[in-house]
């Protein structure tokens, strides 16, 4: 569980606080293997034994005082009595991994009879498009077949496809079969048959082991419907006009019924992983697409703004289906044209799950991604809970709920719980700080501002991994279900003064935080709103920093100019301004009329919400690197511009934007260089680890200067290219932001 503050040092009081101006919060990795230090948790059985304060609820921690016969909480400073259990433990302090890591990792018992384990098979079903293209078709293919590879034993796995039918496959007989079940064009989705009455849930689900040569067999029978079988079904005859096919919402809302029949029993998770290439059309849950060319053509309504909010509560309303049905959802939506992920992104995002876009066939990297994300471990039905000491605690927005970011539904009964359906070890998720009532926090050393937080989870366990285990024979085959809960406890210091609180600012936690306020900005207020918050904060931080570093002199009633909008005594506090300028630049707030898509600006909000920040860094301001050979550094890190290239006189670039990296030979370099990088070299090497540790898979892409297209690598040299929207490169972009900053910095001053 990796925890990250914006501050190593907390402000001292509220005032301390808004003369700061820097956000004040925390980004945590609940499943990461490690904390953000490298170090792992300490693991240990019984932790529902684990003591538990009478006041608060926080759990017993190595940083609350012990006596004999009882503890005091360290959050809230109740005096707690110690069970004669407890007592007993708690005189081997060594034994006991809450005595001896703040970071710990405890076995939970399974909810039933004692000594009864639950399992369950781990299920997996895909739900593809059928109105669609051969080539979205072969790319899927190749996806699946990936994601079996991926698949462990013992999990199972259900084909099904839709259009303006549903159809449902067998596969565990020796020839495929498939079942359809026809969607009616009319919007309540009532089917004319429940699927389970189609087919039953058994032989749907059949076990990978067994039958993986039999799914791939189905998949290659998987073709595109015509447009005469879609326009005939819609009942518009052979001269009719087709007005779609895709019945996407109903065949969602099907399976989560279909699936969540066996909910508990089969299967404790679910994953259906849905493959579109375009918007849904037809039945229930169709969307009106044509709003994004009429907002290119109307003037009189925001389409920032417009693009940005759901069409309908459709989507909303079936991710809590899904949830009830346990069921996480992947939405793979492959297309150019404009789907609609404001509507559909909740099924995803609520249920745990990712949504992925890609806008062609031709160099998709969706069979990597399936593939990655099977691969790695992920926990589920997850219980997420921070607990802050007393003087502090979690944000209010306007809405007056919890600000906490990332890809959750809160608990409807208690305050600051989050439910997670599915969790990997690369979701992030954010938490603003405020003060509570005035309070401030002890100026003795004693009384540290403490945070707690408690990530309850499920993991499955396979076969291969309980021959360590103490289990029956007969359960060794099977997998099992481990309930775990993670706690981390950690303490921070406080800033004596303004200079100690800026001393210690994390530029990338504050970039996260800055990134989730601008997407919610964006969506309740419009993409210029949320340009103006991240644009006034950066004035505000600047004027504070001048103030307090008493840089700003009055002359005459008016302040000087002499303004330092480059931190230059603040090293922890340089690279904001950069990182705000680059995150104006990204499609996440441009302007819609600078071309930026509405679905990819949805999609980047999805991502960038659960990023955890190093990799969030990379994705908005991407780091640039230079080396003299393949196999030799030059430079560690490079400004985005063009200068920086050409006084570097380094031959080889390497730039990694998080989702793409791109190796650039400079026009000038050596000709007997081997160009592409060979590779057992330094820069393979590196390249390679990257992908290793990515979430997702970036494009690689080989640039040489002068020969090639240069515009994939040009384009990330942001620094010369204008902020203000307008779309005409100048050449002191970043510069010129600068400039600006300052006259706003100045006007805010008088």
């Amino acid at each position: 569980m990796a925890v990250r503050a914006t501050v190593s040092r907390f402000p001292m009081d509220t005032d301390a606080q808004e003369a700061g101006g820097v956000p004040w919060g925390v980004t945590a990795t609940p499943f990461a293997t490690t904390d953000e230090n490298g170090n792992p948790p300490a693991y240990g059985p019984n932790g529902h034994l684990l003591p538990r304060c009478e006041n608060c609820w926080a759990y017993f921690n190595t940083y609350c005082e012990l006596e004999q016969w009882a503890w005091t909480c360290v959050l809230c400073g109740t005096l707690n009595g110690l069970s004669s259990e407890a007592i007993s433990r708690y005189s081997h302090p060594q034994s006991c991994p809450e005595m001896t890591s703040s970071f710990i990792d405890l076995e939970m018992p399974v909810e039933g009879s004692e000594g009864e384990t639950m399992q369950a098979r781990p299920v997996y079903v895909a739900a593809v498009d059928l109105s669609s293209s051969e080539e979205f078709l072969e790319l899927t293919k190749s996806a699946l077949l990936a994601a079996l590879e991926a698949l462990g034993p013992g999990s199972l796995f259900g084909l099904a496809t839709f259009s303006h039918k549903i159809g449902l496959y067998d596969v565990q007989g020796p020839i495929p079969v498939v079942k359809n079940i026809f969607i009616p064009p009319d919007s309540d989705g009532t089917l004319p048959m429940e699927l389970e009455d189609v087919m039953p849930l058994l032989s749907f689900l059949a076990p990978v082991e067994t039958c993986k040569d039999r799914i791939a067999a189905a998949l290659e029978t998987l073709k595109p419907t015509t447009s005469w079988e879609r326009t005939t079904a819609a009942g518009q005859g052979l001269d009719g006009v087709l007005l779609g096919g895709r019945g996407f919402g109903v065949a969602m809302e099907a399976l989560f019924n279909y699936l969540g029949s066996e909910y508990g029993n089969t299967f404790a998770l679910a994953r259906v992983f849905a493959f579109m290439s375009g918007p849904p059309d037809y039945g229930a849950g169709q969307l009106d697409t044509r709003r994004y060319g009429e907002q290119y053509a109307s003037k009189g309504e925001d389409a920032d703004r417009a693009l940005l909010p759901e069409q309908t509560p459709f989507y909303k309303d079936l991710a809590a289906v899904a949830v009830q049905s346990g069921v996480c959802v992947d939405i793979f939506a492959v297309t150019n044209e404009y789907t609609d992920l404001a509507s559909l992104k909740f099924l995803s995002i609520e249920s745990g799950g990712s949504l992925f876009l890609y806008s062609n066939t031709d160099d998709s990297t969706l069979p990597q991604d399936m593939y990655r994300m099977l691969s790695r471990p992920y926990a589920f039905g997850c219980i997420l809970r921070l607990r802050t000491s007393s003087e502090f605690k979690l944000g209010r927005s306007l809405h007056f709920f919890p600000v906490q970011y990332g890809h959750f539904f809160p608990d409807p009964q208690y305050e600051n719980v989050q439910h997670i359906i599915c969790c990997d070890s690369y979701a992030t998720y954010a938490y603003d700080f405020n003060f509570a009532n005035n309070s401030q926090f002890s100026r003795h050393t004693s009384d540290l501002p403490t945070l707690q937080i408690a990530f309850q989870y499920t993991v499955v366990v396979p076969p291969e991994e309980l021959a360590n285990l103490e289990v029956n024979s007969a359960s060794r085959s099977k997998h099992i279900l481990k309930r775990r809960l993670r706690i981390r406890t950690v303490q921070y210091s406080t800033a004596g003064n303004i200079n100690e609180l800026y001393d210690s600012v994390d530029p990338e936690v504050v970039l996260s935080i800055l990134v989730h306020k601008v997407i919610l900005a964006s969506l309740e207020q419009g993409v210029r709103e949320g340009r103006m918050l991240l644009h006034d904060w950066l004035v505000i931080l600047t004027a504070q920093y001048n103030d307090a570093c008493k840089l700003v002199h009055n002359e005459n009633g008016s302040s000087t100019s002499h303004i330092d909008v480059a931190f230059s005594q603040c090293p922890q506090l340089q690279p904001v301004p950069r990182l705000v300028f680059a995150l104006l630049r990204s499609p996440l707030l441009r302007y819609h009329e600078e071309g930026v898509h509405p679905d990819y600006r949805i999609y980047l909000q999805c991502l960038f919400s659960a990023l955890e920040p190093s990799s969030l860094h990379r994705a908005v301001y991407p780091v640039l690197t230079s080396y003299a050979t393949p196999d030799k550094h030059a430079y560690p890190r490079h400004s985005l511009s063009r200068a920086a290239l050409i006084t570097s006189g380094s031959p080889i670039f390497f730039l990694d934007a998080f989702t793409t990296l791109i190796v650039y030979y400079s026009s000038t370099a050596d000709a007997t260089l081997p160009f592409p990088p060979p590779h057992d070299c330094l820069l393979r090497r590196t390249i390679n680890k990257l992908k290793q540790e990515r979430s997702i898979t970036p494009k690689l892409i080989f640039i040489r200067g002068g020969q090639d297209d240069a515009t994939a690598f040009e384009n990330y040299l942001i620094e010369e290219q204008d902020v203000d929207g307008s779309g005409l490169t100048t050449a002191m972009g970043f510069v010129s932001f600068l400039e600006e900053i300052t006259r706003s910095v100045l006007e805010y001053m008088k």
